[in-house]
């Protein structure tokens, strides 16, 4: 029994509320309090979201009951939505909801300095995974942190030891198959970017491994399959030990769910809750799981709350595929709901269509919902059964919506008998209600001022970043390749296995002295490496490596008052100004444009000063890349093993759209990258025209995916020199920017 402390009664449970419907039952079963998004600037635009009058309805009827709302404004914005994103921020300080979640740091630094009684929730997409991370934004008036989900108990109970912020973790619903964001993949492959709320799950298709010739295998076991869709995260049995380890907050993910699904993990969660201390956790959880046996979800997994051992790093290669395997298998569809089969036979057109299912032991009957999976994949649907007519014992008729056919897969994913009628929250009279947003103008931020290092005042420029071409690799091998090619500096991208090379332990030197080298680190900062990387950037700096790039919040703990030449990395997505106005106040002068930005939107953050480039001259602009699309915390080298599907150290797979892809594997993690590079080198004259004067060559994600071959950068390099486009190559969102749903002319933004 465990013995109950103080903070068990404190121990929040917060539910999802896509919809008016969504938000009934989270309340109608025993939520603590509901998080939801208005119609922008939130992680799911494709949810119903609130209407205006419909929110501070909500508002003011939770706050009479004693429940707490919180409102997402956790996407990135660019600087043309200044104006937009202040007015959202004014508008609810004026209403007060209980917090806002948040991922910009942009928004961080408009509600410092505009709004401060606003409370701030650090989103799971700003990736804090250690307790730098999180006290770095205790600073920044936070009260609460929501941890990345890719974090084991132990890791949760460092950071606890080390803060006294609020932590809040997911506890069920869809896991991302990148770690919390970080990922580009969706973004890459049409604009649709998960940091905006429009990722397409592009990581839940079905892809094919490549063979030698580069050409989609031919089949046969573990050649083709979900490979990327993981499992659903349930962490049921794990409350009472969370609730000891100090977890404030317990969220359900699920802000696209029906009413029902949110009304039963609710009522699960309850119960376990309310039995801690109890001495019946046990009867409980059993009960609990009975519940969520209903959910109509995928399959359910603990991730890695119950440790990192066999999952990444283990030598029994079959213990490791079989805990990998218990949250990703890639036999398994990404789809949620109860398999029906496939469609046998269609018929009908227009408004009406029909679909035969086989007879089966679970038939849908009308009222029921389904979920169509098309075979190729290429596309997917819900739909409500209007209607359900008997083949016999050939199956059963069910209507379908348009564009599907035989061989398209149908999925249960609620029944009509779930159906439950909750109290309204929202009043039915809004009359009352008539705030909105108005039309004001964002204040521009301060920031410090700097030395143009432009070329009329050349003499003042700090040493640190000259102007010119940096190029960027992975391997200390590379390096020798580059020298042939000098670029102004190198940087390499940082892992501990590098360190007793950097600091000259090897048989030859580095061609590139420390302070030559710029040392990039990685963007996911585990708690179980907070430690190990204080003490390797300790070690590199009383070697005389100076230069860093920071690409996660708690880098920036590691480098006060150092003295270290910093530079923001393109993951802490500086889109606006107030984002630079966040870094600059951390030390960084420097930046580098986040890969997912648009020419556009850089020169709108940026404009020139007079004749001057003004702070253009401190962007790093990345011509040529092959950008890591999305990372896992896990070795799939070791789950996908040779005769199964992909080698240990390398995969190249593809998937339906005429898209490839490269797989690295290591000990500490995966990276997925495309075949195809982003390049913008051809630009770079025009770039110059504009003010921008320091550039960078990613190789990091290889030219070729093992080591860089002499004559393959010789050539880039030439191309590059030549300012001429790169045959195989893309743009990335470089031209056309995010995909942009229809916006309201009432735009705004500072130009």
């Amino acid at each position: 029994m465990m013995a109950q402390n103080n903070d068990t009664m404190k121990a929040e449970l917060l539910a999802p509320a896509g919809s008016p419907e969504a938000l009934d039952a989270a309340i109608g079963e025993g939520a603590d309090a509901v998080y939801l998004g208005l119609k922008n600037f939130n992680a799911r635009l494709r949810s119903a979201n609130f209407a205006y009058s419909q929110f501070e309805g909500c508002l003011k009827a939770l706050h009479r009951m004693g429940r707490k709302i919180y409102v997402t404004v956790n996407t990135v914005f660019e600087q043309r939505e200044a104006d937009r994103l202040y007015q959202l921020l004014k508008y609810l300080n004026s209403l007060g909801p209980d917090g806002i979640l948040v991922q910009d740091f942009g928004v961080i630094a408009m509600v410092r300095d505009n709004f401060p009684a606003l409370k701030l929730h650090a989103s799971t997409q700003m990736n804090i995974a250690s307790a730098r991370g999180v006290n770095l934004l205790s600073r920044y008036g936070f009260s609460r942190a929501v941890l990345a989900r890719e974090l084991s108990l132990d890791e949760i109970r460092g950071i606890r030891s080390n803060t006294n912020m609020e932590l809040e973790i997911f506890v069920h619903g869809a896991l991302c198959m990148s770690v919390s964001g970080l990922c580009l993949f969706s973004s890459y492959l049409g604009g649709k970017s998960a940091n905006r709320g429009m990722c397409t799950q592009a990581c839940r298709r079905f892809y094919r491994k490549d063979g030698e010739n580069g050409q989609a295998s031919s089949g046969g076991p573990g050649s083709e399959g979900y490979f990327f869709s993981p499992a659903d995260l349930e962490l049921i049995g794990h409350i009472p030990s969370l609730v000891d380890a100090g977890v404030n907050s317990f969220k359900i993910e699920g802000r696209m769910k029906s009413a029902e699904y949110v009304g039963a993990v609710v009522s699960a969660y309850r119960l376990v809750l309310d039995s801690i201390g109890s001495g019946r956790e046990e009867e409980a959880i059993k009960e609990a799981r009975g519940i969520l046996q209903n959910d109509f979800a995928r399959a359910k997994t603990a991730y890695l709350i119950g440790g990192l051992e066999n999952r990444s790093n283990g030598t029994d290669s079959d213990s490791i595929a079989a805990n990998f395997f218990d949250w990703l298998n890639p036999d398994q569809s990404g789809g949620t709901g109860i398999p029906l089969g496939r469609l046998l036979k269609t018929k009908g057109e227009g408004e009406t269509n029909w679909g035969l299912i086989a007879a089966g032991p679970l038939l849908p009957q009308a009222g029921d919902s389904v979920r169509l999976h098309k075979a190729d994949d290429s596309g997917r649907a819900s739909h409500k059964v209007q209607d359900v007519e008997s083949e016999g014992a050939e199956g059963c008729w069910i209507t379908i919506p348009e564009g599907f056919g035989a061989g398209d897969s149908v999925y249960l994913i609620q029944t009509k008998a779930m159906n439950r009628r909750y109290t309204p929250v929202i009043p039915h009279n809004l009359d009352n209600f008539k705030r909105s947003p108005g039309r004001d103008t964002a204040p521009l931020p301060q920031l410090r001022p700097f030395k143009n290092p432009g070329r009329a005042n050349r003499g003042k420029a700090r040493p640190d970043f000259p102007e010119g071409l940096y190029v960027q690799v992975s391997r200390l091998e590379d390096l020798y390749i580059v020298q042939a090619n000098r670029p102004v500096k190198a940087m390499v991208n940082y892992h501990h296995r590098l360190l007793s090379r950097l600091l000259g332990n090897q048989k030859q030197p580095l061609p590139f002295v420390p302070k030559d080298i710029i040392i990039v680190l990685d963007p996911f900062f585990p708690q179980a490496k907070e430690a190990e990387l204080a003490e390797d950037v300790a070690a590199l700096m009383n070697k005389g490596y100076c230069c860093f790039v920071a690409n996660n919040p708690g880098h920036f703990s590691l480098f006060r008052e150092s003295g270290a030449a910093l530079i923001s990395g393109p993951w802490l997505y500086v889109f606006n100004q107030w984002a630079y106005g966040f870094i600059n106040s951390n030390g960084a002068d420097y930046f580098i444009s986040p890969l997912e930005n648009n020419r556009q939107n850089l020169e709108r953050t940026f404009p020139r000063e007079g004749s001057s480039p003004g702070r253009r001259a401190l962007a790093f602009i990345t011509v040529y890349s092959k950008p890591s699309l999305f990372r896992i915390r896990a070795d799939l080298g070791s789950a996908y093993k040779s005769g199964k599907s992909w080698g240990k150290s390398l995969g190249k797979f593809s998937g339906g759209q005429d898209e490839s892809f490269v797989l690295d594997t290591q000990p500490e993690g995966s990276l997925v990258f495309p075949q195809k590079p982003f390049y913008i080198a051809d630009k770079i004259p025009f770039l110059r025209e504009a003010g921008f004067s320091r550039f960078i060559l990613d190789l990091g994600g290889g030219i070729s995916s093992n080591s860089l071959k002499k004559n393959e950068y010789k050539d880039l390099v030439n191309t590059v020199a030549n300012a001429v486009p790169l045959k195989g190559s893309g743009r990335f969102n470089w031209k056309d920017g995010f995909f942009r749903v229809e916006e309201s002319p009432r735009t705004g933004g500072n130009s």
